[in-house]
């Protein structure tokens, strides 16, 4: 086995956010060598990876020259060049997920091709190329209002996603390549973190559920583990195997879903990376995501996924009306709570929904925790000076 620990062996991240600010917690508890790639002079890595380089991941040239430096590659978000990657794995530089599994999954029509040909539950959903195209497809009765409208590729955070129930909400869409999905009347959205190693070890988290946030369609809380019947629980995860097994990934991936009210599991999307869902992970899992992913990456044993205790996440995002220098306001209060811990990304300019941190709570009894994340959300506010 190679010796990755306080050796010349060097680890590349492309992406310098929170999930690589996160990874490195643990690649500094192991003394792995690291360099980082991020097109922000700012950017959370920065403070502590062992190099750091500005630039685009978009660029050719630029994650080519990167990647040519480093032993291994990953990413902690998927608007990389996949082309550079493709070049480099064709030389024999390691990347991790693949730069074929990373294409897929940058576009959702091709994401929802391949679930369809796998055989794996998705809701059903038409490919368009255009505004055009798609109108067509409303007039020719192709697709039914109201509908979930995605644009295909860049869309995060409930960017690029959006509910259309009439044709005035048609006209206000950007006229991209999108897909239109049948809306679910779902009970739950839940998630399956799964992580599978070069070798194929496959592992899984436990089956989290996710509260979102209204209007910004983004995730509130993350509750570990989902107040789901069994049967479901078991449901979710052998689905998230079949699609691990499917891309073949490595690393983790983050399988979300629909619960839908006669209890079928439905494949919304993933992600290959650590994801929002596995945060609460780092204080309440034996092993936290992030580890388990350099785990999965350099082909190490992998840790074990069971929860030490019921953990929830909440999302700390910039308050509505409050964009620049970032305040924190009342964090003491909720450092004075049990089993609460703010993690705060390093990010130095708030602005409305923009992800600044998460807080996790921990306790044994989950309606407990449930209620102490509400409390936690409620005194909390993420404001501008």
């Amino acid at each position: 086995m190679a010796n990755f620990f306080s050796s010349d062996f060097k680890l590349g991240i492309l992406g310098g956010g929170q999930l690589g600010k996160m990874m490195l917690y643990d690649t500094r508890k192991y003394d792995i060598q690291t360099h980082v790639l991020d097109p922000s002079p700012d950017a959370p890595c920065k403070i502590a990876c062992d190099h750091f380089q500005q630039g685009s991941l978009l660029d050719y040239e630029t994650v080519y020259n990167f990647g040519k430096k480093v032993d291994t590659l990953t990413f902690e978000i998927e608007t990389v060049n996949t082309k550079a990657l493709a070049k480099l794995e064709r030389e024999g530089k390691k990347v991790y997920p693949s730069s074929k599994t990373l294409e897929i999954i940058q576009n959702k029509g091709a994401q929802k091709l391949f679930y369809e040909k796998n055989n794996i539950p998705t809701a059903k959903f038409r490919r368009f190329s255009n505004k055009a195209h798609l109108t067509e497809g409303i007039t020719d009765n192709k697709v039914k209002l109201p509908f979930v409208w995605k644009s295909t590729q860049g869309g995060y955070d409930g960017k690029g996603v959006s509910i259309i129930k009439s044709g005035a909400d048609v006209a206000k869409l950007p006229d991209v390549e999108c897909i239109a999905e049948e809306m679910i009347d779902f009970k739950n959205e839940l998630a399956v973190i799964v992580v599978r190693s070069i070798s194929g070890e496959i592992k899984t988290y436990p089956v989290v559920e996710m509260e979102f946030h209204p209007e910004a369609n983004q995730v509130e809380y993350v509750i570990c583990p989902a107040r789901i019947d069994n049967n479901v629980a078991s449901k979710a995860v052998k689905v998230a195997e079949k699609v691990s097994k499917a891309f073949e990934h490595v690393g983790i991936l983050a399988v979300e879903m629909f619960q839908t009210k006669n209890d079928k599991i439905l494949v919304n999307e993933v992600a290959p990376r650590p994801h929002n869902s596995g945060h609460y992970s780092i204080e309440a899992s034996y092993t936290n995501q992030f580890e388990q992913h350099l785990r999965a990456i350099l082909d190490l044993p992998l840790g074990a996924t069971e929860s030490k205790v019921g953990g929830i996440m909440v999302n700390l995002v910039g308050a509505e009306g409050h964009t620049g220098d970032v305040v924190y306001k009342n964090i003491e209060k909720i450092m004075k709570m049990k089993g609460v811990t703010p993690h705060i990304y390093g990010k130095k300019q708030t602005r409305p929904f923009r992800k600044m941190g998460h807080v996790t709570i921990i306790h044994e009894d989950i309606d407990e925790a449930r209620k102490i994340a509400e409390k936690v959300k409620n005194t909390i506010e993420v404001i501008s000076k």
